[in-house]
């Protein structure tokens, strides 16, 4: 087939360009979902490393289980007072 006018041709360039255009634009809105998912991934990962490290301090250190029962749940020993410091304003 040959193109005799400039129109003839903007006529196949935009046929062309409607088939792959929409596959194209799919094809790179999933390598970017992709790539989001990748770093989520990495993130969680990371995120999931410390905690198994955090739960393992919590079953087998007494020390470190102790100062989390002070601090978070506000636990004291027998025969200790509890003081509260309020931050003046």
């Amino acid at each position: 087939m040959k193109f005799k006018t400039p129109a003839q041709i903007f006529l196949a360039v935009a046929i062309i360009a409607a088939l792959f255009l929409p596959g194209f634009l799919k094809i790179r809105n999933l390598r970017d979902q992709n790539r989001d998912l990748h770093q989520k991934y990495r993130r969680l990962e990371a995120e999931n490393a410390l905690l198994k490290i955090e739960l393992q301090r919590l079953e087998n250190d007494q020390v470190y289980q102790e100062k989390i029962l002070r601090e978070k749940m506000g636990v004291v020993r027998k025969n200790e007072v509890p003081v509260k410091l309020v931050p003046q304003e």
